[in-house]
């Protein structure tokens, strides 16, 4: 993914405000490898499709479903996609 310069500083403070235990796979794969999520409209969370929500820090159980409340997540959901 071709990711536009100015969302590269954006990126890069999301990033050092928040640790991820699988090194930020998304952004050094240049999003290549990235989780599945849909953008509902909500402020701060997506919807997580993933098949294994459960094995992620930052998804969470709200009612039949998982939410993902990955800032960098929810920062390539409004911007890049």
């Amino acid at each position: 993914m071709d990711v536009p310069r100015e969302y590269i500083k954006q990126i890069k403070q999301i990033i050092r405000d928040m640790s991820c235990r699988k090194d930020f796979k998304c952004y050094t794969s240049n999003f290549e490898y990235i989780c599945k999520a849909k953008d509902l409209g909500m402020e701060n969370f997506l919807e997580c499709h993933e098949k294994e929500p459960k094995s992620c820090d930052f998804s969470f159980p709200f009612g039949k479903g998982f939410f993902c409340k990955c800032p960098l997540r929810y920062f390539v959901a409004k911007n890049l996609e």
